[in-house]
């Protein structure tokens, strides 16, 4: 049984299509990464799943329940809010509240939405708990002006999962960081997934990132064009330059040693692998 699935999803702005018959599923507790040049249709895809745009057609489904049907009149504005609950959304410029504290950055959203038989201790050991699980317990009292960024994006990210949401949609959420801020919260994503088994769908230009995801999905001009596991699309590296995308490092370099007449085996798309292969073929 499919956890979430998206079928025939068509939006357009005015005469420009930009979602063109999209279809994917993905099981419970994986990850995809989606990638594509700009204006591929990424964006609006995930702002689709979390209801910010409604579609023209197609269907958005969790757990085998219809949540969103395009073919259907549109739903009350209090009815959209609940059904996007299922869905966390990250952007990558943070969304931080700079009058507050990390701790009151990430239990915000939770003690405005005053759920039944939870107190305002519930909710501060909950922040606490997710600040300590991102690494940032020694941040929960600094103010966002006192954190890098890839803190303050793993201090977003603990606010959307206090939430307790079923899927946790990442838009370019590192796209802003130095390398070490985006290690850092790439590492927070996999211990989300991996610990706490929340399913997570990324949009991302890092090839690297993408090529540690469980599937990939390839759009263009609104298409998806490619669909599989990272060495199944990266292995492909010609038809991936052809849709004006990188690969990743160890894939191209693969490339280039098969080029120079050594013996690489294919589906390479880690460095990891790539030395593995190279020390085998020394010995």
């Amino acid at each position: 049984m499919s956890y979430l699935s998206v079928a025939h999803l068509e939006k357009s702005f005015g005469s420009t299509r930009v979602l063109r018959d999209v279809s994917f599923d993905l099981p419970e507790g994986e990850t995809l990464s989606v990638i594509g040049s700009s204006g591929s249709g990424k964006t609006t895809l995930l702002r689709c799943l979390n209801f910010l745009e409604r579609p023209d057609a197609g269907v958005i489904s969790l757990r085998d329940q219809t949540l969103l049907d395009g073919s259907r009149p549109p739903v009350r504005e209090r009815e959209l809010r609940e059904k996007r609950l299922h869905f966390g959304l990250v952007f990558q410029d943070f969304n931080l509240f700079p009058q507050y504290t990390a701790l009151e950055n990430v239990t915000l959203a939770r003690r405005l939405a005053k759920l039944p038989g939870e107190s305002e201790a519930d909710i501060r050991d909950r922040g606490l708990a997710l600040l300590e699980q991102m690494g940032l317990s020694d941040r929960a009292g600094h103010y966002p002006h006192q954190l890098s960024g890839g803190q303050k994006q793993r201090v977003a990210i603990a606010g959307v999962v206090a939430m307790r949401p079923d899927c946790l949609i990442l838009d370019e959420a590192t796209a802003m960081l130095d390398p070490r801020g985006r290690e850092q919260v790439m590492q927070t994503i996999h211990y989300l997934n991996r610990n706490m088994g929340i399913t997570v769908v990324s949009i991302t230009h890092y090839m690297e990132e993408a090529a540690q995801a469980d599937r990939v999905l390839v759009m263009s001009k609104g298409h998806v064009v490619m669909e599989g596991t990272p060495k199944e699309v990266f292995s492909q590296t010609e038809k991936v330059r052809s849709l004006h995308l990188d690969v990743p490092q160890a894939a191209e370099l693969r490339d280039e040693l098969v080029k120079a007449g050594i013996p690489m085996p294919e589906g390479i798309i880690d460095t990891g692998a790539c030395a593995q292969a190279l020390y085998e073929l020394l010995q």
